[in-house]
Protein backbone atom coordinates (compact mmCIF):
# COMPACT_ATOMS: atom_id res chain seq x y z
CA UNK A 1 0.00 0.00 0.00
CA UNK A 2 0.87 3.36 -0.95
CA UNK A 3 0.45 7.00 -0.17
CA UNK A 4 0.53 9.92 -2.73
CA UNK A 5 0.25 13.11 -1.49
CA UNK A 6 -1.82 15.63 -3.54
CA UNK A 7 -1.00 19.92 -3.74
CA UNK A 8 -3.21 19.73 -0.83
CA UNK A 9 -1.74 18.85 2.70
CA UNK A 10 -3.93 16.21 4.05
CA UNK A 11 -5.43 15.15 1.15
CA UNK A 12 -3.92 11.89 -0.50
CA UNK A 13 -4.40 8.91 -2.45
CA UNK A 14 -3.96 5.50 -1.68
CA UNK A 15 -2.64 2.94 -4.05
CA UNK A 16 -3.64 -0.40 -2.42
CA UNK A 17 -1.51 -3.65 -2.80
CA UNK A 18 -3.94 -5.97 -5.75
CA UNK A 19 -3.11 -9.66 -5.30
CA UNK A 20 -4.11 -10.00 -8.80
CA UNK A 21 -4.66 -13.92 -10.78
CA UNK A 22 -6.25 -16.02 -12.94
CA UNK A 23 -9.34 -15.93 -10.13
CA UNK A 24 -9.63 -12.48 -9.84
CA UNK A 25 -7.95 -10.12 -7.20
CA UNK A 26 -7.86 -9.37 -3.87
CA UNK A 27 -7.23 -5.69 -1.87
CA UNK A 28 -7.35 -4.81 1.51
CA UNK A 29 -9.98 -1.74 1.49
CA UNK A 30 -9.39 -0.54 5.12
CA UNK A 31 -6.74 -1.77 7.87
CA UNK A 32 -6.65 0.53 10.39
CA UNK A 33 -3.02 -0.22 11.58
CA UNK A 34 -1.62 0.30 7.97
CA UNK A 35 -3.82 3.31 7.41
CA UNK A 36 -2.51 4.89 10.69
CA UNK A 37 1.26 3.98 9.44
CA UNK A 38 0.33 6.48 6.08
CA UNK A 39 -0.84 9.25 8.84
CA UNK A 40 -4.45 8.42 8.23
CA UNK A 41 -5.86 8.51 11.81
CA UNK A 42 -9.16 8.83 13.53
CA UNK A 43 -12.05 5.88 13.50
CA UNK A 44 -14.23 5.93 10.76
CA UNK A 45 -18.42 5.71 12.46
CA UNK A 46 -20.63 5.05 9.27
CA UNK A 47 -20.00 3.59 5.73
CA UNK A 48 -22.03 5.45 2.49
CA UNK A 49 -22.64 4.11 -0.59
CA UNK A 50 -24.15 5.57 -3.81
CA UNK A 51 -24.35 4.63 -7.02
CA UNK A 52 -25.38 7.17 -9.84
CA UNK A 53 -25.61 7.57 -13.35
CA UNK A 54 -22.97 9.48 -15.91
CA UNK A 55 -23.43 13.01 -15.74
CA UNK A 56 -24.15 13.38 -12.06
CA UNK A 57 -22.81 15.67 -10.12
CA UNK A 58 -22.56 15.22 -6.25
CA UNK A 59 -21.45 18.65 -4.37
CA UNK A 60 -19.10 19.80 -2.91
CA UNK A 61 -20.85 19.12 0.79
CA UNK A 62 -19.46 19.51 4.00
CA UNK A 63 -21.05 19.24 7.52
CA UNK A 64 -19.75 22.44 9.90
CA UNK A 65 -20.37 21.29 13.20
CA UNK A 66 -19.55 17.78 12.80
CA UNK A 67 -17.35 17.66 9.85
CA UNK A 68 -16.22 14.73 8.28
CA UNK A 69 -13.13 13.34 7.09
CA UNK A 70 -13.86 11.12 4.29
CA UNK A 71 -12.14 7.93 2.56
CA UNK A 72 -13.51 7.45 -0.68
CA UNK A 73 -13.44 4.91 -3.52
CA UNK A 74 -15.19 3.06 -6.51
CA UNK A 75 -16.33 -0.10 -6.69
CA UNK A 76 -18.10 0.27 -10.22
CA UNK A 77 -17.62 3.03 -12.87
CA UNK A 78 -14.88 6.20 -12.69
CA UNK A 79 -15.49 9.10 -11.35
CA UNK A 80 -13.79 12.76 -10.81
CA UNK A 81 -13.53 13.34 -7.25
CA UNK A 82 -12.81 16.35 -5.77
CA UNK A 83 -12.23 18.02 -2.40
CA UNK A 84 -12.29 22.01 -2.43
CA UNK A 85 -10.06 23.35 0.91
CA UNK A 86 -12.59 25.63 3.02
CA UNK A 87 -10.89 26.09 6.25
CA UNK A 88 -10.76 30.15 6.73
CA UNK A 89 -7.69 29.96 8.62
CA UNK A 90 -5.61 27.96 6.06
CA UNK A 91 -3.24 28.98 3.38
CA UNK A 92 -4.63 27.11 0.70
CA UNK A 93 -8.40 28.49 1.20
CA UNK A 94 -10.20 27.82 -1.72
CA UNK A 95 -8.24 25.90 -3.84
CA UNK A 96 -8.93 22.36 -5.03
CA UNK A 97 -7.33 18.81 -6.22
CA UNK A 98 -9.15 16.20 -8.50
CA UNK A 99 -8.37 12.81 -8.36
CA UNK A 100 -9.61 9.82 -10.70
CA UNK A 101 -11.27 6.92 -8.88
CA UNK A 102 -12.11 3.52 -10.88
CA UNK A 103 -12.76 0.19 -10.03
CA UNK A 104 -9.79 0.04 -12.63
CA UNK A 105 -7.35 1.72 -10.55
CA UNK A 106 -9.17 0.62 -7.55
CA UNK A 107 -7.72 4.05 -5.89
CA UNK A 108 -8.85 6.07 -3.20
CA UNK A 109 -8.61 9.53 -1.99
CA UNK A 110 -8.34 10.27 1.78
CA UNK A 111 -9.75 13.58 2.26
CA UNK A 112 -9.64 15.52 5.95
CA UNK A 113 -12.44 17.22 8.07
CA UNK A 114 -12.64 20.67 6.66
CA UNK A 115 -12.91 20.07 2.54
CA UNK A 116 -15.91 20.15 0.94
CA UNK A 117 -15.83 17.00 -1.37
CA UNK A 118 -17.95 16.30 -4.73
CA UNK A 119 -17.32 13.68 -7.40
CA UNK A 120 -18.82 13.62 -11.08
CA UNK A 121 -19.52 10.29 -12.83
CA UNK A 122 -17.46 10.10 -16.24
CA UNK A 123 -18.69 6.51 -16.86
CA UNK A 124 -22.53 4.95 -17.73
CA UNK A 125 -22.83 4.78 -13.72
CA UNK A 126 -20.45 4.32 -11.04
CA UNK A 127 -20.65 3.07 -7.22
CA UNK A 128 -19.33 5.56 -5.31
CA UNK A 129 -17.98 4.57 -1.25
CA UNK A 130 -17.04 6.40 1.50
CA UNK A 131 -16.00 5.81 4.82
CA UNK A 132 -16.57 8.86 7.22
CA UNK A 133 -15.14 9.57 10.63
CA UNK A 134 -18.71 11.21 11.92
CA UNK A 135 -21.55 10.76 11.27
CA UNK A 136 -23.83 12.64 8.67
CA UNK A 137 -25.97 15.13 10.53
CA UNK A 138 -28.73 16.22 7.59
CA UNK A 139 -29.43 19.63 9.68
CA UNK A 140 -25.74 20.13 9.59
CA UNK A 141 -24.95 19.64 5.87
CA UNK A 142 -23.75 22.24 4.00
CA UNK A 143 -22.83 23.14 0.12
CA UNK A 144 -20.75 25.13 -2.46
CA UNK A 145 -21.65 25.76 -5.92
CA UNK A 146 -20.36 23.63 -7.99
CA UNK A 147 -19.01 25.92 -10.61
CA UNK A 148 -17.87 28.55 -8.70
CA UNK A 149 -16.20 30.55 -10.77
CA UNK A 150 -13.54 31.78 -7.83
CA UNK A 151 -12.82 28.20 -6.94
CA UNK A 152 -12.92 27.12 -10.79
CA UNK A 153 -12.82 23.27 -10.20
CA UNK A 154 -11.82 22.05 -14.33
CA UNK A 155 -15.48 20.11 -14.40
CA UNK A 156 -15.16 17.55 -17.88
CA UNK A 157 -18.85 18.80 -18.51
CA UNK A 158 -20.82 21.83 -18.17
CA UNK A 159 -24.35 20.59 -17.76
CA UNK A 160 -24.17 17.78 -15.33
CA UNK A 161 -26.90 16.80 -13.57
CA UNK A 162 -27.73 17.95 -10.03
CA UNK A 163 -30.11 17.33 -7.28
CA UNK A 164 -32.52 20.70 -6.80
CA UNK A 165 -30.43 21.20 -3.29
CA UNK A 166 -26.78 21.19 -4.95
CA UNK A 167 -28.62 23.68 -7.79
CA UNK A 168 -28.87 25.93 -4.23
CA UNK A 169 -25.66 26.29 -3.13
CA UNK A 170 -23.89 29.61 -3.19
CA UNK A 171 -20.85 30.73 -4.08
CA UNK A 172 -17.90 29.96 -1.19
CA UNK A 173 -17.19 34.18 -1.47
CA UNK A 174 -20.81 34.59 -0.32
CA UNK A 175 -21.02 32.11 2.39
CA UNK A 176 -20.74 34.19 5.63
CA UNK A 177 -17.84 33.19 8.23
CA UNK A 178 -19.57 31.38 10.92
CA UNK A 179 -20.85 28.91 7.96
CA UNK A 180 -17.37 27.48 7.25
CA UNK A 181 -14.70 25.59 9.38
CA UNK A 182 -11.90 26.80 11.43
Amino acid sequence: MQRIDTQLPGVCIIEPAVFADARGFFLESYHQRKYSELGIEGTFVQDGHSRSTRGVLRGLHYQLRHPQAKLCRVVYGEVLDIAVDIRRSSPHFGRWVAVHLSAENKRQVYIPAGFAHGFLVLSEAAEFLYKCDDFYQPGDEHGIAWNDPRIGVEWPLAAPLLSEKDRQNPPLADLPANLLPE
